[in-house]
């Protein structure tokens, strides 16, 4: 996988070298389907790029734009299963500040998508705000809520370095399945009942909760832009996240476009100019 640099207004693209006269993919909800544990995206060729939400939500965390992913397969590397490797390749690449102001999503009214015993909403805010709920009775897991404002330093710090999780009577199943088979102990929390199978333990004493954070940072960052609003998730998955998307895009009065600004003690309200990557990585 290489970072390079885009122009202002680019967003969020996903380039293919390995497909056939390959293939480009802007990372938004209308190119993403639903497929089982990750967030996947598709061309009208049918060409996939899947995995992509943990390197989302280090773009959306870091404040980055603009940016053209390139990779030579059909998934995002899953590295130690959390952002911080791309939260480090962004900064190793630098953040380039551009002329065009920085847009983002305003909240102006509460949507929200459910199923039976989970759901998924977004109501009007200050900032962006994320909250989440999970529970894996009868394992260590249990019960774990966690809330969080979203920005910079605090995904940073509170977030990024989260991994993802799973059961270790799931992993067989999944692999029966095709799914997982670059799991192992070096990318993802491992749990056996009521034991943490990987020897270094959690990085985090709620880790597990953590990680739903940053995927949900990772999957709302499709919208394109920034969102300014509170997520709610109570055991949503990435699958309800793409439909509380679809719904709130089908819903026009319930959503603004608005410029992103920064307050400024002395000079007031100043609009923040668009990001991208500064420089390859």
């Amino acid at each position: 996988m290489v970072l390079h640099p885009a122009e202002a207004d680019t967003g969020i693209v996903f380039r293919r070298t390995d497909a056939a006269g390959g293939t480009e993919i802007q990372a938004s909800w209308r190119n993403a389907i639903e497929t089982p544990l990750c967030t996947t995206l598709v061309d009208p060729k049918g060409n996939q790029i899947a995995t992509i939400e943990h390197l989302m939500s280090a773009l959306s965390g870091c404040g980055i734009d603009n940016a053209v992913i390139e990779l030579n397969g059909p998934e995002v590397p899953i590295m130690d299963g959390s952002a911080a490797p791309f939260v480090f390749l962004i900064e190793c690449a630098g953040v380039a500040v551009q002329s065009s102001p920085r847009r983002a999503l305003r909240i102006l009214e509460e949507i929200s998508v459910s199923e039976p015993h989970r759901a998924a909403s977004l109501a009007p805010g200050n900032g962006f705000t994320v909250s989440f709920e999970i529970e894996f009775p009868d394992t260590l897991i249990g019960r774990q809520e966690w809330f969080t404002e979203v920005n910079e330093s605090a995904f940073k710090r509170d977030v990024a370095r989260a991994r993802t999780f799973g059961l270790a009577q799931d992993i067989e199943k999944m692999r029966a399945m095709g799914l997982a088979r670059g799991g192992s102990l070096e990318n993802a929390i491992v749990v056996n009942g009521h034991e943490i199978v990987n020897e270094d333990g959690l990085r985090f004493p709620n880790e597990f909760v953590r990680h739903k954070v940053l995927d949900s940072i990772g999957d709302l960052y499709m919208a394109g832009t920034p969102i300014i609003g509170h997520f709610q998730g109570d055991r949503a998955g990435h699958a309800l996240t793409l439909r509380l998307l679809q719904t709130l895009f089908a819903e026009e009065g319930a959503w603004e476009w608005t410029e992103l600004t920064t307050s400024h003690s002395a000079a007031g309200a100043q609009t923040q100019p668009n990001r991208a990557v500064a420089a390859r990585a």
